[in-house]
């Protein structure tokens, strides 16, 4: 059971009501995750929105964007997060296989996606501390600079939850990853 007492979707007024009516209309319900974070801080939930909205009108795909959201999920231990970009990223066409390798540090046979994988979990390893040789690599496998950013801006999202999520226990509402 999550640490933060989450009272009802269904209860929620104002901007808490407003910004999960935005969620019910975009993913047919309410994640508990976006549930306990705007019960308490709608304006926060409102911004993580607003990121994403930005971070999918940017130069990743929506492969691309569940492979670095499910890969700092798992370095940093957030199961929710682990089952939430599990499931999102066989939405977005990755298969179960290629997620495990992800997760799991293993090559995908994607060297594009490989690559990806070793820069983000060097970055998240290393607290962005990254050799001139990283910075190249990722270059090579055809990441531009506005690409750069726009992995920089889902690994931050993607902390934001899962270290919410960290602090909550959030329950899983997503199938569990093994």
């Amino acid at each position: 059971m999550s640490r933060i007492a989450t009272p009802s979707v269904q209860s929620a007024t104002g901007a808490t009501a407003e910004v999960y009516a935005q969620i019910r209309k975009a993913a047919g319900s309410v994640p508990n995750t976006f549930a306990a974070i705007g019960a308490h801080g709608p304006a926060a939930l409102k911004a993580v929105l607003q990121a994403e909205a930005v971070l999918a009108s940017g130069g990743l795909t929506r492969q691309d964007q569940e492979t670095i959201k499910l890969l700092v999920s798992e370095v940093t231990g957030c199961d929710y997060c682990v089952a939430a970009h599990s499931m999102l990223g066989k939405m977005a066409g990755l298969k179960p296989e290629a997620l495990k390798q992800v997760r799991t540090g293993q090559s995908t046979g994607d060297a594009k996606r490989d690559a990806l994988a070793r820069f983000v979990r060097t970055l998240v390893e290393t607290r962005g501390t990254i050799a001139e040789s990283e910075f190249a690599s990722i270059k090579a496998a055809g990441y531009s600079d506005a690409q750069l950013v726009d992995i920089s801006l889902a690994i931050a999202l993607v902390i934001f939850t899962n270290t919410f999520n960290r602090i909550n226990d959030t329950e899983l509402d997503f199938p569990a990853v093994a």
